[in-house]
């Protein structure tokens, strides 16, 4: 076994991780400037291709509800390997589609494995570290994370102007494949092995009847809700309402990731000073005043400028910097030996959120920003809103024990 003083000195830990953990941003940005191209060549609407991101969503869910119980009893590699091998064998087969159903189902198929592969991050964080220490390591995997975003639709829309659409999945594919040799290589075992290993029933029902825990997924799902809602419509309101052009739209996608790692930067120097509850409560704060004002906008002035509303989205967008590390880090310090079924459970949730949030902005699309706006700000007010109400009068765990053998 394993232990965190023999991980922490991998050289590039965090960038490791954060190179696993990037797996669904490559996997869902890097071919959103493609999506009017593959409606064209596979002839169906825009709207059928963009449900391709719902789906990889759901698939995604699944992905880590099974590989979270899965990496707590097996092991982090294992969970890992098996993961980063589905992703790739849905990534290759993606390269072949000659059918948007081929590619819904290819895309689930990619989405198991990248949920399996990415839920053993945090947990990893977890074997390692606790309570600030957490939070901070996420933030840092945040900022280099958030390269993968910012960088994804540039190459894509490179690759689609040079190549096709089709190489963008075949990138993936080798993506996957240097991953799983480096980790092989590099990365030991860091799960800690127990006497009672009680099964995947047991492990979810351990968080589940948890409020303070309850508090933090209920908050995770609306934050993933208002994030997924803007990835699922911005191509639509760039490229159309706005008139972006391809190679346009990326650097408008960027900007947002640009604002996410000042906000990660932001949260790493507030944590020496501040718990992570209280940065989390302030993110959501802030996301819930920048929601309303942006629905607001862009319901009174009928027509909205493209930079204030670039704006308004970056500091949305920007908050969740201090939102997801410290939802993260929140939920995994209360369960330090079942930390991959906390996190996937917390992500499972939340990209299903992400998934019905993001299929409802599609189905109600009218060629105007107000359907996802108005997604975005709903979740923006449910997020705390849900947290506080289940939190309410329990006392901050991370700071008075409380744990799942002591929940409340």
């Amino acid at each position: 076994m394993s232990t965190g003083v023999h991980t922490l000195r991998i050289p590039g830990f965090v960038f490791l991780l954060a190179a696993l953990t990037a797996l669904a941003p490559l996997a869902t940005d890097a071919y959103l400037p493609a999506v009017p191209t593959i409606a064209d060549d596979l002839s169906r609407s825009v709207h059928d291709v963009e449900l391709s991101i719902s789906l990889f969503l759901a698939g995604f869910s699944i992905g880590q509800l099974v590989g979270g119980p899965f990496s707590d009893h097996f092991g982090r590699r294992i969970g890992i390997f098996i993961g980063l091998a589905l992703f790739c064998a849905g990534s290759l087969a993606i390269s072949f589609a000659q059918n948007i159903e081929w590619m819904w189902g290819m895309r689930v198929i990619q989405a198991l494995g990248g949920g399996m592969t990415v839920v053993n991050t945090p947990a990893i964080v977890r074997d390692i570290s606790g309570g600030r220490d957490s939070a901070r390591t996420l933030s840092r995997m945040a900022i280099i994370l958030m390269l993968a975003p910012m960088l994804a639709p540039l190459l894509g829309s490179l690759i689609l102007q040079t190549l096709g659409w089709r190489p963008i999945f075949i990138l993936l594919l080798i993506y996957g494949v240097i991953l799983a040799v480096v980790i092989f290589r590099v990365l030991p075992e860091t799960r800690i092995v127990q006497k009672d290993r009680p099964n995947a029933i047991k492990r979810y029902w351990m968080v589940l009847k948890s409020r303070y825990a309850l508090g933090y997924l209920f908050s995770a799902c609306f934050a993933y809700g208002s994030l997924f809602a803007f990835i699922t419509g911005s191509p639509s309101v760039y490229m159309g309402y706005f008139e972006l052009s391809e190679t346009a739209y990326p650097f408008a996608f960027g900007a947002n990731v640009f604002a996410l790692m000042i906000f990660n930067k932001l949260n790493i120097r507030l944590l020496g000073r501040h718990h992570p509850q209280k940065l989390l409560l302030a993110g959501q704060i802030i996301q819930l005043a920048t929601g309303l004002v942006l629905a607001l906008y862009t319901l009174v002035s009928g027509a909205p400028t493209l930079p204030m509303f670039i704006l308004l989205i970056m500091l949305f967008f920007g908050c969740h910097g201090l939102v997801s590390a410290n939802s993260m880090a929140g939920i995994t310090e209360i369960f330090p030996h079942n930390s991959a079924t906390a996190t996937a459970l917390m992500g499972a949730c939340g990209f299903a959120f992400g998934a019905l949030s993001g299929s409802l902005v599609g189905l109600v699309a009218d060629g105007t920003p107000q359907p996802m706006v108005l997604m975005m700000a709903a979740c923006a007010i449910l997020a705390p809103a849900t947290r506080l109400m289940l939190q309410r009068g329990l006392p901050v765990a991370a700071e008075t024990g409380l744990t799942p053998e002591n929940p409340r």
